[in-house]
C-alpha cells in the first residue's frame, strides 16, 4: 500500500516595519503550522518565511531571533524597501523551488490565520488556488468602503476579473504559483494576475480581524497607487477613453467653427474673451491628461524594456537552509558502503 504523499508547506509573510506586532504573529503561525505537521497535514520542514521589505526598525532583528529560536522560522531580507507586491512575488519565487503548497498573509493577520488548515484541505481537495475573502467590511471607515466599492465597479467596467474583498491572503500550489512565475512584470498586480490563471479555485470567507499593535502601512496614497496600477497594468480603456473625448472635442469644434460661421453670414458678431480663454484652458487640461495616461504606459514599457531586478535580496536564510540540506542528502548518498 503506497503512503501518501504530504505536501511541503511555505507560508510567506510580507513584513514592513513590524517589530511590534511580529512576535505575537509569529507565535500564532508557529502554532497553526506545528498542529499542521502533528497532525500529518503537511511534511516536517514546512516553514514560515518572513520577507523583510527594507524596514526601518527592528523588524530583521526580530526573524533572527525567531529563527534561532524555532526552525520553522526562515527570513528573507531586502537591500531596501521595494512594496509589498514585490515582497509577495520575492517571497514566492524563493518558495517556489522547495514548496508543493505556498499561502501568502499579511504580517498583521488581520485576515483570520486559522482558515491556513482549510486552505490546506482545499488543497488535497483538487483545488489549485484558494482565496480568502472578505464578508464583512463594517470595520472599515465609510470612505474606505466605498472607495474599495467602487474600484471593483470600475475593474469590472473595464474589463478586469477580481475576487471582490480580496488581497493577498490566498493559497497556490505548485503548479498554479509556477504559472504565476512566468509573469515578470516590474509592477506586478497580483490579485489580478491569480484569478487569470485559470486552474480550480475556491473562496474562503472570514471577519476581518483589528490589529493588535502597530499601524497600517496602507495609507491613502498606497492604495491609490495600487488602483492605479491595477488599472494600467490590464487595461487599455483609459487610452481608448482618449481617443473618445478627443472625438467629442474635435466635434464640438466643428459644431462651434459652423455656428459661428453661420452668424458671420447674418451679420451678427460675438464678442468676449472670456469664452475663448475657458475653452483654451479646457483644451489645454485635456491635453496634460492625455500626455499624461499615455506617458505613464510609455513609462512602464521603458521600465520593463530595461530588465533590471525587480528586488535585491540582501540575505536569504530560506534558501540557504534547504540548500544545506540538499547538500548532506548528497554527501549522505554518495558514502562508501
Amino acid at each position: 500500500m503506497m503512503t501518501k504523499k504530504l505536501p511541503r508547506l511555505t507560508i510567506v509573510v510580507p513584513c514592513y516595519n513590524e517589530e511590534a506586532v511580529l512576535p505575537s504573529s509569529a507565535k500564532t503561525l508557529g502554532e497553526i503550522l506545528t498542529k499542521l505537521i502533528a497532525g500529518q497535514q503537511v511534511t516536517t520542514d514546512s516553514k514560515i518565511l518572513f520577507v523583510d521589505d527594507g524596514s526601518h526598525d527592528q523588524t530583521w532583528e526580530t526573524v533572527q531571533t525567531l529563527q534561532a529560536q524555532n526552525a520553522l522560522f526562515t527570513g528573507l531580507k531586502f537591500s531596501r524597501n521595494y512594496g509589498q507586491e514585490v515582497a509577495l512575488m520575492a517571497g514566492l519565487r524563493t518558495a517556489a523551488p522547495y514548496s508543493d503548497l505556498t499561502i501568502t498573509i499579511d504580517a498583521d493577520l488581520q485576515d483570520n490565520p486559522y482558515l491556513i488548515p482549510t486552505m490546506v484541505q482545499q488543497a488535497a481537495d483538487g483545488f489549485d488556488i484558494v482565496y480568502g475573502v472578505r464578508n464583512d467590511r463594517s470595520s472599515d471607515t465609510w470612505f474606505k468602503r466605498t472607495t474599495a466599492q467602487r474600484f471593483y465597479w470600475l475593474m469590472n467596467k473595464i474589463g478586469v476579473h477580481l475576487i471582490p474583498n480580496h488581497a493577498d491572503y490566498r493559497m497556490m500550489t505548485r503548479c498554479a504559483l509556477t504559472a504565476l512565475l512566468r509573469y515578470h512584470e516590474t509592477d506586478p498586480f497580483i490579485r489580478g494576475i491569480v484569478p487569470q490563471l485559470g486552474f480550480p479555485s475556491t473562496k474562503l470567507y472570514y471577519k476581518r480581524r483589528p490589529r493588535t499593535a502597530g499601524v497600517s502601512k496602507y495609507p491613502f496614497s498606497k492604495m491609490l497607487k495600487l488602483a492605479l496600477n491595477g488599472i494600467f497594468s490590464f487595461s487599455l480603456v483609459p487610452i481608448r477613453a482618449i481617443m473618445g473625448v478627443g472625438s467629442l472635442v474635435c466635434l464640438a469644434a466643428l459644431v462651434a467653427f459652423g455656428w459661428l460661421g453661420i452668424d458671420a453670414l447674418r451679420g451678427i458678431t460675438t464678442a468676449g474673451v472670456g469664452p475663448i480663454m475657458a475653452s483654451l484652458w479646457l483644451l489645454g487640461g485635456l491635453q496634460l491628461m492625455a500626455l499624461g495616461i499615455i506617458g505613464e504606459y510609455v513609462g512602464r514599457t521603458f521600465a520593463q524594456s530595461k530588465h533590471r531586478p525587480a528586488f535585491i535580496v540582501e540575505t536569504d536564510t530560506y534558501s540557504n537552509e534547504f540548500a544545506q540540506k540538499i547538500t548532506e542528502g548528497t554527501r549522505f548518498q554518495h558514502q562508501p558502503s
